[in-house]
This record gives structure tokens, sequence and C-alpha cells, in this order.
């Protein structure tokens, strides 16, 4: 079905709403797109991602230029209006259209009495150009209490974590290893008027200059590479996989790491990829299919042992726990909307009882990844820190690695502007009797 401009905007603002409600963008965004054509829908997507980047300092403008907030079942004429906010400050499309576009929009939403204060707010905001921000969840567009814990939390590091937030990340790239070399698929790259580069850390990794939609990369569809961020791909170094090994993927979807593993080393005895949600699984079996890459598949909750676990341990298990996020705000920047300080507390005491769980699973020998996209130590370095408390024969290996910053419980990748994203590891090994 396709729709004009003025239903775009209605649209978003419906997107926006459903947001600030509690829904991700990957739930309520792809409804949406449904309902335009197919050349429209990468106008929507850019329009919501940008208005829930810098939601909060748009924010906060409109509310200073609002006398009194709108009523509870006008919300959606406030983000119709922060939409429009986000267009004049941030693009470069026509202002007149802007503003008219946006007074038809609230007519079409069923709310023609705001037309009025739709038109008076936003020629203002046009005439008078942004204000300066009132304090630095504003300046920043960040929840204030995501800039308090950060600046706390990381006194040296806070501002630049901010800032690369609100960066667009890069597209990057894993080879994978049983197709090509990483040169050789650079050149191939080159070949297709593709500009890339090898990432610093990943060993497989390529970064493009400017993202390309997958079906421009040559093979995609054959297996011959696979989009991935260059600090998820670390995983596989951390492992120290060799031939003959049982692996784990605890909480694999949507399977990045699970095929990382298994283009990593082509030998394994047998990989085992579990996770609790049925709806990602299918995202798992789409990405071994396409690599033709093979993997025990379970949906179960990782904890519940009895379940699943058949009684076998593992060499090597991944643990990338549910977490907060924060690390990778800057592909997901409705985050700052849906995530709440009180999260916090609960996601630790999660990952800890899952890291609990997987070390009863592990070999003696083996070797336990503790992985999170979190930039807060509660969910990173502490957790590991209250498991060694209570298990104090874990034995915290310190790999030998260039990247991260050094937690004393292991190592922690902030969001770099120019490369990787937020993430941490831990290496654990369980000593033999």
């Amino acid at each position: 079905m396709s729709t004009d401009a003025r239903s775009l905007r209605a649209l978003a603002a419906t997107v926006l709403l459903a947001v600030e409600q509690g829904q991700s963008l990957s739930q309520c965004l792809p409804p949406a797109l449904a309902r335009l054509a197919p050349d429209t829908r990468p106008a929507l997507q850019a329009l919501c991602y940008g208005a829930c980047r810098w939601f909060h300092r748009l924010d906060d403008e409109l509310r200073g230029r609002l006398r009194r907030p709108l009523r509870k079942h006008d919300r959606i004429i406030h983000h119709l209006m922060l939409l429009a906010l986000f267009q004049l400050r941030f693009s470069e499309q026509a202002r007149y259209a802007i503003l008219n576009e946006s007074v038809d929009a609230c007519r079409e939403l069923g709310k023609p009495h705001l037309a009025g204060l739709v038109n008076g707010v936003l020629r203002a905001a046009e005439r008078e150009g942004a204000p300066a921000p009132r304090d630095d969840a504003a300046r920043f567009s960040h929840p204030d209490w995501m800039v308090a814990k950060l600046r706390h939390n990381w006194p040296g590091h806070w501002t630049t974590i901010l800032d690369a937030n609100n960066i667009q990340a890069p597209m990057t790239l894993r080879v994978n290893a049983r197709r090509y070399r990483r040169e050789d698929y650079l050149a191939e790259l080159a070949r297709a008027g593709i500009d890339a580069e090898a990432t610093r850390f990943a060993t497989m990794g390529i970064q493009l200059v400017q993202p390309v939609p997958v079906e421009r990369l040559p093979g995609f569809a054959d297996g011959a590479v696979s989009v991935q961020d260059e600090a998820a791909q670390l995983c596989t170094g951390l492992l120290d996989l060799a031939p003959g090994q049982r692996v784990l993927d605890a909480c694999a979807a949507p399977g990045g790491k699970t095929c990382a593993i298994l283009e990593a080393c082509p030998a394994l005895a047998d990989v085992v990829a579990i996770d609790e949600s049925a709806e990602r699984l299918p995202r798992i079996e789409d990405n071994l299919a396409r690599l033709d890459l093979d993997a025990t598949l379970i949906q179960a909750d990782a904890a519940d042992l009895e379940r699943w676990w058949d009684g076998r341990p593992f060499d090597r298990i991944l643990l990338d726990v549910p977490c907060s996020a924060t690390g990778v705000i800057r592909r997901h920047p409705d985050i700052k909307l849906l995530r709440r300080e009180s999260d916090i507390v609960p996601l630790a005491g999660i990952q800890l009882g899952l890291l609990q769980a997987m070390w009863s699973l592990l070999a003696p020998g083996g070797r336990l990844v503790y992985a999170t996209c979190s930039v807060f130590p509660q969910e990173n370095h502490r957790i590991i820190q209250r498991f060694r408390t209570q298990s104090p024969e874990a034995r915290l290996l310190e790999p030998a690695v260039d990247w991260g910053l050094d937690t004393g419980a292991g190592r922690q990748l902030l969001p770099n502007p120019n490369s990787h994203d937020g993430f941490f590891y831990a290496v654990l090994e369980k000593p033999r009797p």
C-alpha cells in the first residue's frame, strides 16, 4: 500500500508513541513499513531512528515551547511536533514542507483542533532556531539517569560514550574463513566498487566506508560474508577453539556468534546453540542455512538445565547474557526510551544466575567466555567479581590482546564512533582435578 509524505509523517508519530509506551523499534516499525511502498520505507525508518536518537534534546526544546503539556490522549501530536523538530534541526528538507505536512498530519490523526498549535509551535521553532540545551541530558540526548550513571562509572570517558551513541554505526562484515581470506574479499569489494578496510582487532573483520544493501555484497547470498560488529567478532579468539571440542553458545540468537564459531573452527565435535525465544530461533536457522553450517538448536531457558542438558560437559562455552544493551545504543537508539535505571539490578541477577548455571556445564580444563553489550560495570566486571567470590576455583584469564580497558575482571570496550560497539568480555577457566 502506498502513501504520501503526510501519511508517512502520521505513521512515524504512531511509531514514536508506541516506543514511548514500551515497544521496541524492531517490534513496531515493521508493521508501519509494510504500509508503505518499498521506495518510501527508508524515509520512515530514517525519521523514526533519528527522532529516537535525538529524542531527549528535541523533547527538551518542545517542552520549552509549549505553555502546558498536551493531554494524554493528545500525546501523539507531541510526537508529531517532535518529528518535525528533528527534521528542522537535522535535515535539509524544505522548511515549508515540514510545517505544512505536519499540520496536515495533525488533521489526519484526528486532531484538527490542535492544527493551530502545531503550526504556531513549528513556525516559532523554524524562526528562532534551536535553543541551548538546558542540561546534560538534553545536550547529549540521553535520559538523565543514564548520563549520571555513565559520569559516575566512567569519569574519564562519559562524554565520549554519549557522543559515540549519537553517531550512526558503521557497517562491519565478518568474512567467512571457510570461503575467503580477508585480503581476497577486500579485493572482491574493490572490484564491486565498494570502499572498505580491514578492522583493527577482529582478524576476519572488514569495515565499509559507507553502508550498502547486503544484496550488493559479493557472494553474500552464498555465505561469503556476514554483517557483524567488530566487537562481537572478538569472541572466537577468546574461546581458543580447537578441533574435537564440544561448544555451547548460550543465549545464541540471532546466531551471529554461533556462525562465527563454526567458521573459525570447522572441525569442532559439536556446537549447541540455545535461546529462550521461539521467535528468534528461526533467525539462527536462516543464518546457518545461508552459510551452509550445522549446529544443534534448542529453544529453552539456558539456566533450566533439567529441561535441555544431556549431561555431557562442554569444552567451551560462550555466554552472551541478556543485558541493558547500552553499548549498542548507536544501532538501537530506542534503548534510550525503553531502558530504565530500575532494570539494571534485575538484569544483574539474571546474569549471575546464568553464569553460575553455565559454569556447572563446563568440563575441567574448559573455558567460558562471559560477554555483554553493556557499558555498565554492574553487568560486567562486578558480575565476574561476585561470581569468583562464590566460585573461587574459577581462574580469570588475561588474554594477550590490545583492545579494551582492563577492569581487573575482564576487558571493557567502549563504543568507538569510528569502529566497534561497546562490549565486555571476561574469560574464565575451570581447573583440572
